[in-house]
């Protein structure tokens, strides 16, 4: 999927020239935490944030550094801090090195923008304007969308089966002697872990196969150095109710 499958077409926007007030007020009014700032002719020219009326004067939370700090970071650092706390426009306040996606830029390259630059939101830009923009909300629906059980033709009992082994075989977590039994979308998993984090990897690579409907594991656990052994949490509760 790309930015354009599930970017937001209908971005609130504000100016440089907007007061700090009236994009607090928009932010809220409308439950979103960032505005793209376009200039007259639509370009992109920064982006605002909660983050920004963070440090704000109006409510005592503007930095106050030490003296020696002051000394420092120097004149031009407290400079910023003060626009920053005491600014009344948007622009005086606004990121203007802003991150911007295209509409083509896949999931894989959007994700990874927003985990390096720590941002929560992309605008989308063709050009220099203003067409979408990308949230964590955005990513959400998408994966919501993505997972809804869709009806597969192929997923009978045989199918399930090679498809769950397939999917573990793979891996270097995939239990030792895996064996999956399946009957009317029951499955049966057992085998030998040595950590427990694999037995949960092993439950997830089931669900994800179409057709499953519910999954037994009878996983035992296995210490390489003593050799230890443990029957799966669910074969010892069957244990303990017989």
């Amino acid at each position: 999927m790309r930015a354009h499958q599930i970017m937001t077409r209908k971005v609130i926007t504000v100016s440089p020239e907007t007061t700090i007030v009236d994009a607090a007020n928009t932010m809220l009014r409308h439950h979103i935490s960032g505005l793209p700032v376009t200039n007259v002719t639509g370009q992109l020219v920064g982006i605002v944030s909660e983050n920004d009326f963070i440090r704000r004067g109006e409510i005592g939370t503007q930095r106050n550094r030490g003296r020696w700090l002051k000394f420092l970071l120097g004149p031009g650092t407290l400079a910023s801090d003060f626009v920053h706390a005491h600014g009344r426009k948007v622009g005086e306040v606004m990121t203007a090195n802003v991150q911007s996606i295209s509409e083509d830029t896949p999931l894989e390259d959007i994700v990874a923008a927003m985990e390096r630059h720590n941002v929560k939101r992309l605008p989308v830009v063709r050009g220099s304007q203003v067409v979408g923009i990308v949230t964590r909300a955005n990513l959400l629906q998408a994966v919501a969308s993505l997972a809804r059980d869709v009806p597969d033709p192929t997923a009978d009992d045989n199918h399930i089966r090679d498809r769950i082994f397939a999917s573990m075989e793979k891996n270097d977590w995939c239990p030792i002697g895996l064996n999956v039994v399946v009957r009317d979308g029951i499955v049966h998993l057992s085998g030998i872990v040595t950590d427990d984090r694999s037995r949960q990897a092993a439950i997830v690579a089931s669900e994800n196969v179409s057709g499953v409907r519910i999954i037994h594991d009878h996983l035992c656990w296995v210490d390489p150095m003593s050799g230890a052994y443990l029957n799966s949490p669910e074969d010892e509760h069957l244990a303990k109710a017989n």
